[in-house]
């Protein structure tokens, strides 16, 4: 059997030793080893077309990471059923089907024993051992998928990418990926190339279908995937199974399944039902391939939504929000973002050293002039900033430079009584004289600046008004303007105009809890400051910190010109998007 697959470009010598490595590992962790249950694979595979009724043997079927062959062996089941339909000889099977699959796998154990397993399956569908042999040998390759040289294009590209974040891979591959691999942004998961690569493999109307993380579909690292997929391909079908137990092992995963084809067409047709099993996905597979023939099926299988343009440049996709994805984007047409009206967001001061820089603020043993009161996530409560009596050491005079030790005898000392910690942290490492710094600047005079503070994993949109007397912890984000009144604008952040915007961009957590990041944030519409009058400025003020969720939205939507069935739509996707204290 074909172990590797001959190079036409010779690979340096360290990306040799680190491809080696991975294919001895014995760790499944190591080389991001996930194995897919059976009901997955079916429904990908129907997803894709690659069925026994079709003609399958002029077909060509990639798997880029075939491990224990759940997909690998379900593909030759399907293609030797689709084999004998078609009444072809069996002598002329080894001819007929050598170009049928091809299947590639790093790790030489897992090669071996799945290419044993795909012989034996051969067999079982009565093909000749000889026969069986010949294909698996010419079928499957052992190799680093995203090093082989894969000759041709495919029509399915099929499977379950490897799990493996950029920090666990040699940092000689690193390099070569990011040599090779136009995705490979940022802090990019190893996913994210095989979807690149299988996106280039594909003929033209071909489809890719992967059960992978979802991450990529809203996150800054999957920006450039997402731009890929918007210039020559879209996004037929999309499966959430975030809750789903997807896999043979328990992973925090956040899958999805996806099916991307290469072509122009604009419509998406999403499962809106969050599966809890992966068990029953027959009957959902059914209603989205209904629904794109423009047939709607009754009965099991939950409701189906059709959408258009969901790839748009490296915008993060919409998927969980069909009903009110109109609206959304009505807003952002209408309307400019948060930072577009004269505010700015920002984020609370990384230590890289909580221990030693954060603690009760009379306890810190420095000079008063060298800590300043902390506010944390836990001192916003109905709505204002109640300081808890943290502190920050500072490190940072007025003019941005570094305090320096010899004018401060207390800071020193206890910077000193920690160096051996602080000098361990990556960024006093790259600046060993600066080795006392924090991660992030502290910028002084925000302390005393009236602003908004916003934590970042919440169930709902908590929004606290601190007058001006603390400096924000790292889980903090900050809203500040020279225009607006605070106070209106925290009404303004508090509706669930802003919630949805929040909840519809960003990446959740386990629990379905949002992130109140930056990102997220800044996405946001809102009017102008000067566009509302006397009334708008007062009501809003008023109901700032109002409990009551209908008295704020009965405020600020007219402002986006919502009523109606608009209004309810919004409202009514906010208030499912929260997550409350006992979960639900």
């Amino acid at each position: 059997m074909n172990l590797v697959l001959p190079l036409k470009f010779p690979r340096p010598r360290a990306v040799v030793a680190a491809v080696d490595a991975l294919a001895a590992s014995g760790g499944l962790e190591e080389r991001g080893a996930v194995f897919t249950k059976a009901g997955i694979v079916d429904a990908i595979l129907d997803l894709c077309g690659y069925t026994p009724d079709a003609e399958l043997a002029g077909k060509r079927l990639l798997e880029p990471s075939f491990g224990d062959g759940e997909f690998l062996l379900a593909a030759i089941n399907r293609l030797a059923e689709s084999f004998r339909r078609s009444g072809a000889p069996m002598a002329d099977a080894a001819h007929l089907l050598a170009n049928a699959i091809r299947g590639v796998e790093v790790h030489r154990e897992t090669f071996r024993a799945t290419s044993r397993k795909a012989v034996a399956t051969l067999v079982d569908c009565g093909f000749d051992t000889e026969v069986a042999e010949d294909l698996v040998s010419q079928w499957l390759v052992c190799d680093d998928f995203l090093l082989a040289e894969i000759e041709g294009s495919f029509d399915f590209v099929i499977g379950n990418p490897p799990y493996v974040r950029q920090e666990r891979i040699p940092p000689s591959l690193v390099m070569e990926y990011k040599r090779r691999y136009a995705t490979f942004y940022d802090r990019a998961d190893l996913y994210v190339l095989f979807y690149e690569k299988g996106l280039d493999l594909l003929r033209a109307s071909a489809m890719l279908g992967f059960i992978c993380a979802n991450r990529w579909i809203k996150n800054k690292y999957g920006g450039p995937l997402r731009r890929k997929v918007s210039e020559g391909f879209h996004l037929k079908f999309f499966i959430d199974l975030e809750r789903a137990d997807a896999f043979h092992s328990e992973v925090m995963a956040y899958p999805a399944i996806t099916v991307i084809q290469r072509s122009p067409a604009r419509r998406t047709y999403l499962a809106l039902e969050r599966r809890e099993s992966a068990a029953g996905l027959d009957g959902i597979v059914a209603k989205l391939m209904a629904a794109e023939r423009g047939v709607l099926l009754s009965g099991g299988g939950g409701e189906i939504a059709e959408v258009t343009d969901v790839a748009c440049g490296q915008a993060p996709w919409i998927l969980d929000a069909p009903d009110i994805l109109t609206v959304l984007r009505d807003l952002e047409k209408r309307f400019k973002t948060l930072e577009g009206v004269s505010t700015r967001v920002g984020i609370g001061v990384a230590t890289g050293a909580d221990r030693v820089f954060i603690g009760n603020y009379n306890d810190l043993p420095v000079e008063e002039s060298r800590k300043l009161p902390l506010a944390m996530a836990a001192d916003c409560v109905n709505g204002v900033v109640t300081w808890g009596g943290r502190g920050v050491v500072n490190p940072y005079l007025e003019s941005g430079q570094l305090a320096p030790l010899d004018g401060f005898p207390l800071f020193a000392s206890y910077m000193e009584e920690n160096a051996e910690a602080l000098r361990k942290r990556h960024t006093a490492k790259k600046q060993p004289s600066a080795w006392y710094k924090t991660i992030d600047r502290i910028y002084p005079q925000l302390t005393g600046r009236p602003k908004l503070l916003i934590p970042d994993i919440k169930g709902e949109a908590t929004v606290a008004y601190d007058e001006g007397s603390c400096y924000p912890h790292h889980n903090l984000y900050v809203v500040t303007s020279d225009v607006w009144n605070l106070r209106a604008l925290q009404a303004i952040l508090r509706s669930s105009v802003a919630l949805m915007f929040v909840a519809a961009y960003c990446v959740r957590m386990s629990g379905g809890f949002l992130r109140f990041q930056a990102q997220y944030l800044r996405r946001i519409r809102c009017p102008q400051w000067s566009d509302l009058t006397d009334t708008d400025k007062h009501t809003l003020v008023e109901v700032a910190t109002e409990p009551d969720q209908e008295a704020v939205d009965s405020v600020v939507l007219p402002l986006f010109g919502l009523a109606g069935a608009e209004a309810k739509a919004v409202c009514a996707y906010a208030r499912g998007a929260r997550v409350m204290r006992n979960g639900e």
